[in-house]
Formats: C-alpha cells, structure tokens, sequence
C-alpha cells in the first residue's frame, strides 16, 4: 500500500494524469508554471519575511518601548510554533489535502501579517508572530509536498533546483530589502508587504493547484506534537525568562525541568507508536546522527546571525535599518553563491569532509568578527570575518539534509526529511536564545565596569538592568535621552561599547559550538556512506 501512487480530488492516480500530459505542458508553460510559481513563492515569502523582520527589531524595540526579552520574543515566537509544527504539518498535507492546506496556511500566515502589522504592543506582535509561525509551517509544507507530486523523476529534480535558488535570492534580499522597507515606510510595513503577496498566492493555489492527498496517510500523532512543542516552548522560555529573573531563580529551574520532562515523555511516546512521527532508531545510525549535530551546529552558530548581526550594525555602529540591510551582504550573498560551489566539491570529496569543512569556515569566522568586534575595527574589516561565516553556512545549507538522506530508506524519505528541517529551526531558537541569555549577561558585565557611578544618578530612575535591556534591544538613543545633556556623550560610548563586549563574547561561543559541532561530525559521519558520487 505504501507504494501507490497520490491521488488526485477525484481519485484517479496522479501518474496517470502525468503520462497524459503533453509533453510542452510539462516544464515551465500553462498550469505547471504556475504551480511552480506558487509553491517557489510560498517559501521566498517566509524567507523573505523572516530577514526583513531581523532588521526592523530595533525599530520595533523603539517604538513599542520593548525590552530585549520582547524582541528575542518577536522572533521566538515564530521560530518555535514553526519548529513544533513542521512536522506534524506534513502528515496533515498529506491526509487533508495538499491544496487545502495550502490555502489554509496561507489565510493564516497573511492575516497573522496584518495582526502584527497593526500591533499596538508587544505582547500582541509576539502572539501575532506565533500566529504567522503556525500558517509558514503549514504552507511551507503543503508547498512542498504540492511540488513532489505535480513533477516527477527529471523535472522533480529541475523543480527543486528553481525553488532552491528562490530561496536563496529570498536570503540574500532579506535584509536590504527590510532595511529599506523599515526606514522609507517605517517596521509595520516589514508585516504588511505580505499581504498582496498572500492574496496573489492564494488566487495562484485556487486557479493552478490540483488537490492531491495520500490515500495511505497515517493517523495523526497529537500526543507526539503536544509533548514536542509544549516541551521547546518550556525550554524558550526558560532561557528568555532568565535573562529578566536570572538564572539561579526557583521559576527558571522549574520552567527548565518542565521542558525537560516533556521532551523525556516525547521520546517515550513515540517509542510506543507503531507509526511514529519521529523514528529515534535512525539516531542510532552513526552517520545521521552526525549530520543532525551538523545541522544544530550550523543554525545555532551562523543562521543566528541573521537576527544578531543586523542588531549589532545598528547598535555598535549607529547604521540606519536601510544601512544595516545593506550592510548584511557580505553574510547573505555567500548564502546564495557557496551552495553551487558545494555541489561541486561534492563530487570530489566526502559528505563528512564537507560538512566539517563549512562548520570549520563558520568558526573562523565567527572568530574574526569576534576579533573586529573586540579591537572596535571599522565595518570593512568586520565584513571579511562576516563573509566567511557566511561562506561556510552556504557550504553547509543543503549538505546537512543531503547528508542525513544518504543513509536513510527512501520509505523514511519524509519522516527524515522532517527531522533535519526540525532541527534546523530548534536549532535556531535555541541559538538564538541561548546566545540571547550569554549577550544579556555580558553586556550588563561591560556596562558596569565601564559606566561611572555618575551616570546612575541622572537616568532618571531605571535600574540598571532596564536600562541594559534597552541597550540591547536598540533603543540607545532612548537610553542616552534619560541622561542629563553633559553625559549623553559619555552614555552613547558606554553603551556601545558594552554592547560590542557582549556581542564579541556571543561571537566566541558561536565559535566554539560550530568548532565542537565539526569534530562531532567529522568522528560520527562515515566517508564511505557520504562518498562522492562521480
């Protein structure tokens, strides 16, 4: 029953319609065009969508009056429901419906859009973003599943390709494309310019896209999605929680032990599923196993700078949005160039080799802006070290997965496929706050051996962690508008400057994890399982 083919709305086997096509229908004409359209879309959508909001965050922390842990919550928010609902995503695609749930996750993600567009605080943008999380993870992968089954053999390798390269001009638009848009129209217009993007993909999936299901789908695993993301959600907030309450408090262990002990319960329950969403045997392979810590090494190390860098720019430099976007190139256009010369080497040499290679390229980097950043060089020299993270993340964006396939059944094509995507996005929220609680914990240390006591006295009141939490989140104008005219001078120095101590030890331990993650993979991956093919 497994091998059969999806059928189409009317039950008729897809193959069939397939074979029937014209042979000048097949590429990049009619209806198939238009597929290919909407599904590459989707994704530059949330791409997109995801880097233009990295650069509106101090914008965002400016204008709501919103503290660090707000904004790592902005992002978190929509990482988190993403990363948890992933997977469980696929399995509702595949038994409701392709085309519906497309069209469901996109009515989400751009009505989640206006919500965060219209935000009047906080509180609201953040349960908006969780919102927009929930409709990215559903369309992206109907949209996905949409696309295996309207190409086959040749073409679906064709298809993929175009959707991949929209992917990476979406990576490397993002962030001038958010500066621009946040410093013209201002950070609402970051949610907003999804909108008639929303509609016209959803006009596309009404007009072009088939309905197609798996006539074998599989039960859904509520237990399974309740445990995983109530158990990451716990562990978020934790991390972020601590940066406010610290981390010897009662409530941050407590918050710890929850997630702890609902992802222990996850993997029991999974354990006793005959058709589990996560099959914890393949993390017995020795060679999978390597490329999940490559792929949790790769986001928590270079993907996070996406979010981090970009507030660095504005903060220790004083670049506008629209600057600080364009400031992020040496990072991005890697990310879009260094897959291709990936796919080179990796007909010369090993998975593992490349693998280690990149997470290796990430920590010299990440080395060398950490260097800049700490002999408070100018921004050209802090671009070369930010180039070569940026190298070595693109070496590494499509090995990981390629790399845990090699050594996976193709009847767990999909359930494989779902964890490496998984990881990737539990990789990046906790990247993002972990290295959240080290920039909070450090800049605060700078900031008080380097403030004289003069400063307190005139800030009007707020302590000096409020005061540091707004450093952080790029509101240093407003934290140098508090201090009586004589010292504003001497505050926006402090400030900058304790923000670029934190961010240089942010930088070392992103380092040290890309460091940790390569030899991981270089002892776990097998060269005989990922040899080149040639």
């Amino acid at each position: 029953m497994k091998n059969m083919p999806d059928t189409d709305a009317g039950g008729s086997p897809s193959v069939e319609l397939d074979e029937a096509r014209p042979k000048t229908e097949r590429w990049v004409t009619g209806r198939r065009a238009r597929v290919l359209l909407c599904a590459s879309g989707v994704s530059f959508m949330i791409m997109l969508d995801s880097n233009i909001v990295a650069v509106s965050l101090p914008a965002i922390a400016r204008n709501l009056n919103a503290a660090f842990a707000d904004i790592e919550w902005v992002v978190s928010a929509y990482v988190l429901t993403f990363a948890a609902l992933l997977m469980p995503a696929g399995a509702l695609a595949d038994r409701f419906g392709r085309r519906k749930l497309l069209a469901v996750g996109l009515s989400v993600f751009t009505v989640a859009s206006l919500l965060c567009g219209l935000a009047p605080s906080a509180p609201v943008l953040n349960f908006a973003r969780a919102l927009q999380g929930v409709g990215a993870a559903l369309q992206l992968s109907a949209a996905l599943a949409v696309l295996g089954h309207e190409f086959r053999g040749s073409e679906r390798a064709r298809a993929f390709a175009f959707w991949g390269t929209v992917i990476g001009v979406a990576v490397a638009l993002g962030p001038p494309v958010g500066g621009i848009i946040t410093s013209a129209f201002g950070w609402r217009w970051a949610f907003l310019v999804n909108i008639p993007v929303g509609i016209a993909l959803l006009t596309l999936t009404a007009t072009a896209v088939q309905e197609s299901r798996d006539p074998d789908a599989r039960a859904l695993d509520l237990a399974g999605m309740t445990l995983f993301g109530s158990g990451l959600f716990c562990l978020v907030w934790a991390l972020i929680g601590s940066n406010t309450i610290g981390w010897s408090n009662r409530v941050t262990a407590i918050k710890f032990g929850a997630g702890v002990l609902l992802l222990a319960l996850f993997v029991v329950a999974e354990r006793m599923q005959k058709r589990p969403m996560v099959d914890f045997d393949l993390f017995r392979k020795p060679t999978f196993l390597g490329s999940a810590v490559a792929m949790l090494g790769f986001a928590s190390a270079a993907q996070v700078m996406m979010t981090y860098l970009p507030l660095y720019l504005q903060n220790t430099f004083g670049q506008s949005p629209a600057a600080a976007g364009l400031g992020m190139l040496p990072f991005a256009l890697p990310l879009f160039f260094c897959p291709r010369i990936g796919v080179r080497l990796g007909g010369r040499i090993s998975g593992r080799a490349l693998l280690t290679i990149g997470l290796a390229i990430v920590a010299m980097g990440n080395l060398a802006t950490a260097a800049a950043a700490w002999a408070a060089m100018p921004y050209p020299v802090l671009a070369l070290g930010m180039f070569v993270t940026g190298c070595g993340a693109g070496l590494l964006n499509g090995e990981t997965a390629k790399v845990s396939m090699s050594v996976v059944p193709p009847e767990r094509g999909g359930m494989a496929s779902g964890i490496s995507g998984t990881l990737r996005f539990v990789g990046l929220v906790t990247g993002i706050t972990a290295l959240g609680a080290v920039l909070v914990n450090e800049t605060q240390r700078h900031f008080i051996a380097l403030a004289p006591a003069s400063l307190f006295s005139d800030a009007t009141g707020a302590n000096i962690h409020s005061l540091v939490s707004r450093i952080l989140a790029g509101d240093i104008p407003g934290v140098v508008s508090q201090i009586a005219a004589p010292a504003q001078a001497t505050m926006l120095e402090v400030a900058r400057l304790s923000f670029a101590s934190g961010f240089t030890v942010v930088l070392l331990v992103a380092s040290a994890i890309a460091a940790l993650a390569a030899i991981l993979t270089w002892s776990l991956i097998s060269a005989v399982e990922t040899a080149p093919h040639r």
